[in-house]
């Protein structure tokens, strides 16, 4: 993370993912990691700083193509920019899909 402050749960950066340039809220932050050992160092942190890694749950303000970088790398990187630069980079872990209603409208003849 590259960010001159502190991110709390609430933050909502845009996110860089392929083409997609969607703003996304910092909706939970999950954990905190240790970079070297990929180890928790922190269940449930409150504020992630400059220089931390962690473990979010990121909710998009519109509908999102993404995929988990295991399963479609390609489609699992993604950045996080705000102020004119890149906040932070990382990987998706696991997508949540939601089905949005479709609306069917009948062919005038």
């Amino acid at each position: 993370m590259n960010h001159p402050g502190e991110i709390k749960a609430g933050y909502t950066p845009v996110l860089d993912c392929h083409t997609a340039h969607i703003a996304c809220k910092f909706e939970k932050l999950m954990a905190k990691m240790d970079k070297r050992t990929n180890k928790v160092t922190d269940d449930a942190p409150t504020v992630v700083k400059n220089g931390d890694s962690a473990i979010v749950r990121l909710v998009p303000t519109k509908p999102m193509c993404c995929e988990a970088f295991l399963e479609y790398p390609p489609l699992g990187r993604f950045a996080v920019r705000d102020m004119r630069s890149t906040v932070a980079v990382g990987v998706v872990k696991k997508v949540e899909k939601k089905d949005y209603a479709t609306k069917k409208t009948a062919a005038k003849k």
